[in-house]
């Protein structure tokens, strides 16, 4: 057997032994006792079954690799098996330093003299671990319990655990994620389950990090944009108010700006599509700030740089611009063109800050994928148009006078200085920020396939009792055929009779 069986196996075969035996209709058998029944069969034959990789899944792991995710397969197969189809997966690769461990040597190695897990023989294994076969219900769910439990790093590690079995219920509820098969899974680790693969791909799952890493940058982004924006309106208003005993920028102006900022902002950066580069970062540490150094620099700069161009043109830009004052005007006098310049400066400024926030890890190529938004284009040109109608035409509700042609020149100018401040910016190193907390290269997260288990033994009970259920469902089922056959046979041999 072992000759026939071995290089099957070693081949990606699952092998599966096909026997029989007859068994006394009366006394009927005791269907539970398993040993008994399959004690003294008559093997006819070996059959090895391939169970093809889907050829996206090699494609999808090698993805998980490069975001940092470290790929294990939990599986009940032979060893040569499962270490078979974790090499044309590329779950591992030749010349890696990896373990492939059956579930008695697993259990050995973290288990002490008493039969008790050891957190510290435990941190020994997982790591290094790539595939662990024939492996209990129990074993899956002491791997994922281990990692997460484990103090070997700084970053608590974060699992995702895929399954579709009844036993795998408790692992998908003890994970981080757990991710359940819509298609074979059962409704136990549907429920167990945080997340529903309707399609059953491995893919998916990369799909499923890339989109939330999406989500998560482009809060992020969002953030940066509106606490800039939010720095720069609450000073200018609050120390033009006490200087000049007036706001640079009127009521009605800041709800326009509080419309950009808000609004429009949130669907242009909200709305950018996932990118493969996201699959080339590691991930988010568990306890990483949302607002990382990168954003705190662009936060900080950006602000200083529309401070000092909306205060030099606020005391200085009557001279700059050869026109009227708007400090000293009376009260209930017409708009004048000092202030709307400086309205219109502040809001180009944000217009093109707001291509600035679309990247928040120090990338130097802002446009990088601009033209794949047809939202954020809209709305930065929409909102351009409409701000030139404001302007031009919007002098009694918003208190503006129109501008000429050099006037809009130089405000378009010094609103595109923001793109190439924001180079500046980027040259910067992030150490001048080392007093902040430094976010770590991030928790690693392991995807885990085929079996689980419960920490409470009411759970793994469940479990084991719904095994055992099955078999007795199946033998059950396949005597009552046995007895539907044996009953047809007998009427057409009376009718022939």
């Amino acid at each position: 057997m072992r000759t026939t069986i071995g290089p099957m196996a070693s081949d990606g075969l699952r092998t599966i032994c096909v026997a029989y035996r007859d068994l006394e209709a009366e006394p009927e058998p005791e269907w539970t006792n398993e040993r008994e029944i399959m004690a003294d069969m008559v093997c006819l034959c070996v059959v090895g079954i391939e169970d093809p990789v889907r050829p996206e899944v090699p494609e999808a792991i090698l993805c998980c690799q490069q975001a940092g995710i470290t790929v294990r397969m939990v599986t009940g197969d032979n060893i040569h098996t499962a270490r078979a189809i974790a090499c044309k997966c590329g779950i591992i690769q030749p010349g890696d330093d990896f373990l492939c461990l059956e579930g008695k040597e697993f259990n050995a190695r973290i288990r002490n003299e008493y039969g008790e897990i050891d957190q510290e023989r435990l941190d020994k294994v997982w790591p290094r671990l790539r595939v662990l076969a024939r492996s209990s219900p129990n074993d899956k769910y002491v791997l994922v319990k281990g990692i997460i439990d484990s103090t070997l790093y700084k970053q608590r590690q974060v699992v995702a655990v895929t399954g579709d079995g009844t036993n795998d219920g408790p692992a998908l509820k003890r994970a981080d994620v757990g991710f359940a098969m819509g298609i074979a899974g059962t409704d136990v680790a549907k429920e167990a389950s945080d997340i529903i693969l309707i399609d059953d791909n491995f893919s998916s799952i990369v799909k499923a990090v890339k989109w939330g890493r999406n989500v998560y940058d482009s809060i992020a982004k969002f953030l940066q944009f509106q606490l800039t924006v939010n720095v720069v309106a609450v000073i200018v208003a609050f120390a033009g108010a006490c200087i000049t005993q007036e706001s640079p920028l009127k009521a009605v102006q800041m709800l326009w700006v509080n419309l950009i900022m808000d609004t429009f902002a949130s669907l242009a950066l909200a709305t950018e599509t996932p990118t493969n580069a996201l699959l080339r970062r590691k991930p988010y540490g568990r306890n990483k700030p949302l607002i990382s150094r990168n954003m705190i620099l662009n936060i900080v700069g950006h602000s200083i740089y529309q401070l000092v161009i909306i205060f030099f043109l606020l005391f200085i830009g009557e001279r700059v611009f050869s026109i009227d004052s708007g400090r000293s005007l009376p009260l209930h006098s017409p708009p004048s063109e000092h202030y709307t310049i400086i309205f219109n400066i502040f809001v180009l400024m944000q217009l093109f800050n707001e291509v600035n926030a679309r990247k928040i890890h120090g990338e130097r190529n802002v446009f990088s994928g601009i033209l794949t938004n047809p939202i954020f284009c809209c709305i930065v040109l929409g909102t351009f148009g409409v701000q030139i109608l404001i302007v031009q035409f919007g002098s009694a509700p918003f208190n503006c006078t129109p501008l000429n042609i050099e006037q809009w020149l130089w405000c378009i100018m010094l609103g595109m200085g923001e793109l190439l401040w924001g180079q500046l910016i980027v040259s910067i190193p992030k150490d001048v920020l080392r007093f902040l907390k430094q976010p770590g290269p991030g928790s690693r997260k392991g995807v885990l396939a085929d079996d689980g288990r419960s920490e409470d033994e009411e759970e793994v009970g469940y479990a084991e009792g719904e095994l055992c259920c099955g078999r007795v469902l199946w033998f059950r089922g396949l005597n009552r055929i046995q007895t539907q056959v044996n009953l047809q046979k007998q009427q057409f041999k009376d009718r022939l009779l």
